[in-house]
C-alpha cells in the first residue's frame, strides 16, 4: 500500500524535493543556535569577546531572515503538492469508477462512493504533505541533535534517549488500537453521507407521507453512531498523546536535574549544559511531530485504504483486448440463446431466449413485470453481460467490439429520465457534447419541445433544478427524447418511455417517438398497449419465454393472451385471470 502511495509523488517530484531541501536548510539554521549559545557562554562572555557576539549574531539574524522565505516556501508549496496529489486521486478514482458497470452501483451507497472521493482524500492530503516532510526533518534534527548532544556529553545522552525509545515502544504498542478506530471513523463519516444523500433526495417523498419525524430519527441514529467512533477515536489519540507527552516531560527533567549533578561534580561546565538544555528543546520538537504524525499516518492511510479498495476493482464489463469499434451499423439485432441473472440471485431471468430483429423493424416487448423485458433493454447496449448465449449487431458479438462504439450507437429513453443540474441546453447537448446550438435547438423542435422552452424567460438557459424538479415529467420525457435525436444512433431502446404520462402528454410524446423510430432499428418496452399499435411486431413476453409474437392485428385475431390484455386495458381494469395466464404461459 505504501508503494501505491508513494507512487502519486513522481509527477510532482521536483517540488517535492525542493520542498525537501529547503526544510533540511531550516533545520541546519535551528542546530545553529545552540552551538552559539554555547560559545557565548563558554567562551565570548568570559573572554569578553563582543566582536565575536556580534559577528555570530548578525550571521544568525541572517539565517532566521533566510528562514523566513523558507518557512513561506513549505507552507505554501508543501500543501500544493499535497493539494495536487489529492486532485491526481481524486481524478482517477472517478474515472476508474466511470469504468465500473451497473452492478457494483447497485451494491454501492452514492453518499459511501462520495465521502470516498471527498472525505477520505482530504485526510490523504494532510498525510501527503505533513508526512514526508515532517519525517524528513524529524530524522535530521533527532540525527543531528543526538551527534552534537554525544560530543557534548555521552553518558547524559544516553539517559535522554532512553526516554525517547520508551516514547517509540509506547507509540508502536498504541498503533494498532489507533488505526482500527480511524477506519471505524472513516467508515461512519461515509454512513452519515449516505444517510444525508438518501434524505435529502427523497425530502418531498418524506414531507408528501409527513415522515419528517422519521427521518430525523434514522438521521439520529447514524450521526450518534458517528459521534460513538469519534469518541473512540478520541479516546485513543488521547491515550497516545498523554502517554507520550510524558515521557517527553520526563526526558526534560532528566536531562535538567542529571545536568546539574554533573556541573556540581565537575563533568560538565554551564556552557557545555545550556547548550544541552536548548538542543532538548530543539529535540522534543521533532519527537512531537513524529508523534502527530503517526496519528495524522493512521488517519491518512485509513483513506487511502478505502480509496485502494475501489481502485482494486477490477471492472467486469469492459473492452476485451483485440476489441475493434462497431461502425457503420445498419441495426440488425440477434439474440442467440441468451441467459441471464443477476449475481445475487440463483434464479434466471432469462433462459435460452432467442430473437432477431431486422434492420429498421420496430420490436415491442409487451408482459407482466419480472419476465425479462427490461432486462433485455440493459444486455443490448452490454450495462450488463449474458450469462449464456451471445448478442450481436450486424452479426457482430457485443463483446468483440468497444464499449464506446456499441453504446454511441444506442439511444436509450427510460421511463425515470435523469435530469442533470444545469441548463435545457446542457441537458439536451448531453447527447452530443460537441453539437452547435443550431443543432440542439433542432433537436428540440423534433423532440416537440421547442416551443414550451422558447416560452421561458431564460429559453434554452433556464436550469431544470435538481435532477429536474422544475419540469413535469412529460417536459423531461420530451427533453430526453431531443438528446436521442440529437445522439442519432440507428438503434433505439424505449424502455417504459410514456408510463407515467397523462393520456394528452402521451399522445403527444409518441409522436415524437414515431419520428424518432423512423428508420431505426427499435425495441419497445411499453405496458400500455395503445403505444405500440404501430410496431412492426409485438413480442408477449411470460415467465417461460415469448407466449405470442405478431403484429397489433395479427395478435387481436389470435384472440389470445394479448387480445385480452388489449381489451382489458380498454375497459381500465385487467382481470386476475389475464395476470394468471401471464405467469402460467407456456
Amino acid at each position: 500500500m505504501i508503494r501505491n502511495f508513494v507512487k502519486y509523488y513522481k509527477p510532482h517530484r521536483f517540488l517535492f524535493t525542493m520542498d525537501l531541501v529547503i526544510a533540511f536548510f531550516m533545520t541546519i539554521v535551528d542546530l545553529v543556535f545552540p552551538m552559539f549559545s554555547r560559545a557565548v557562554v563558554n567562551d565570548f562572555i568570559p573572554n569578553r569577546d563582543m566582536k565575536s557576539i556580534i559577528i555570530f549574531s548578525s550571521i544568525v539574524i541572517f539565517l532566521y531572515i533566510l528562514k523566513i522565505g523558507g518557512d513561506y516556501f513549505v507552507g505554501y508549496y508543501g500543501h500544493i503538492v499535497g493539494s495536487r496529489i489529492e486532485f491526481d486521486m481524486r481524478r482517477d478514482l472517478f474515472k476508474h469508477l466511470q469504468t465500473l458497470e451497473f452492478a457494483f452501483f447497485d451494491n454501492n451507497k452514492t453518499g459511501q462512493l462520495m465521502n470516498r472521493l471527498t472525505g477520505d482524500l482530504n485526510e490523504v492530503t494532510e498525510l501527503a504533505h505533513h508526512g514526508p516532510e515532517d519525517l524528513f526533518i524529524s530524522l535530521v534534527m533527532l540525527v543531528g541533535s543526538f551527534a552534537i548532544l554525544v560530543q557534548i556529553h555521552f553518558g547524559l545522552t544516553m539517559i535522554v534517549f532512553s526516554f525517547v525509545l520508551m516514547t517509540v515502544l509506547f507509540s508502536i504498542r498504541m498503533r494498532k488500537s489507533m488505526m482500527k478506530t480511524f477506519r471505524s471513523v472513516r467508515q461512519k463519516t461515509a454512513d452519515i453521507n449516505a444517510q444525508l444523500e438518501s434524505s435529502l433526495s427523497g425530502i418531498r417523498l418524506s414531507k408528501s407521507f409527513a415522515n419528517e419525524a422519521f427521518e430525523i430519527e434514522k438521521f439520529h441514529k447514524t450521526n450518534y453512531a458517528h459521534l460513538n467512533s469519534r469518541q473512540d477515536a478520541f479516546k485513543a489519540i488521547g491515550a497516545y498523546t498523554a502517554g507520550n507527552q510524558f515521557f517527553l516531560n520526563m526526558m526534560s527533567l532528566s536531562s535538567m536535574v542529571v545536568g546539574g549533578i554533573f556541573v556540581f561534580n565537575g563533568l560538565i561546565n554551564y556552557g557545555d549544559l545550556v547548550a544541552f538544555l536548548l538542543y532538548i528543546a530543539f529535540f522534543t520538537k521533532p519527537i512531537r511531530a513524529l508523534i502527530q504524525l503517526t496519528q495524522q499516518f493512521q488517519s491518512g492511510m485509513a483513506g487511502f485504504e478505502r480509496f485502494t479498495e475501489i481502485m482494486s476493482i477490477s471492472p467486469e464489463i469492459m473492452d476485451m483486448e483485440d476489441a475493434q469499434p462497431l461502425e457503420h451499423v445498419k441495426g440488425k439485432i440477434n439474440l442467440e440463446d441468451v441467459s441471464f441473472k443477476y449475481e445475487d440471485n440463483s434464479d434466471y431471468v432469462i433462459s435460452h431466449f432467442n430473437l432477431e430483429i431486422e434492420v429498421g423493424k420496430t420490436i415491442a416487448l409487451v408482459g407482466p413485470s419480472g419476465v425479462g423485458k427490461t432486462t433485455i433493454s440493459m444486455l443490448i447496449p452490454r450495462f450488463y453481460d449474458v450469462t449464456e448465449g451471445r448478442i450481436l449487431i450486424d452479426d457482430h458479438d457485443i463483446r468483440s467490439v468497444t464499449l464506446k462504439s456499441l453504446r454511441e450507437n444506442i439511444g436509450v429513453v427510460q421511463q425515470d429520465v435523469f435530469m442533470f443540474y444545469g441548463t435545457i441546453k446542457d441537458n439536451i447537448s448531453y447527447g452530443r457534447p460537441d453539437a452547435t446550438f443550431e443543432e440542439i435547438t433542432e433537436a428540440a423542435i423534433q423532440a416537440n419541445i421547442h416551443e414550451f422552452i422558447m416560452s421561458l424567460d431564460e429559453d434554452y438557459d433556464t436550469m431544470v433544478g435538481e435532477r429536474g424538479v422544475k419540469l413535469s415529467g412529460g417536459q423531461k420525457q420530451r427533453i430526453a427524447i431531443a438528446r436521442v435525436f440529437l445522439k442519432n444512433p440507428p438503434i433505439l431502446v424505449l424502455d417504459e418511455a410514456t408510463s407515467a404520462l397523462d393520456n394528452e402528454n402521451e399522445l403527444a410524446i409518441q409522436k415524437s417517438i414515431e419520428i424518432l423510430a423512423k428508420g431505426r432499428t427499435t425495441i419497445i418496452i411499453a405496458h400500455r398497449l395503445s403505444t405500440i399499435k404501430n410496431a412492426d411486431e409485438i413480442l408477449v413476453m411470460a415467465e417461460t419465454g415469448i407466449a405470442e409474437r405478431g403484429s397489433h392485428d395479427d395478435l387481436i385475431q389470435m384472440d389470445g393472451l394479448y387480445a385480452r390484455l388489449y381489451k382489458a386495458q380498454f375497459k381500465g381494469y385487467m382481470p386476475d385471470e389475464i395476470s394468471n395466464t401471464f405467469t402460467n404461459a407456456k
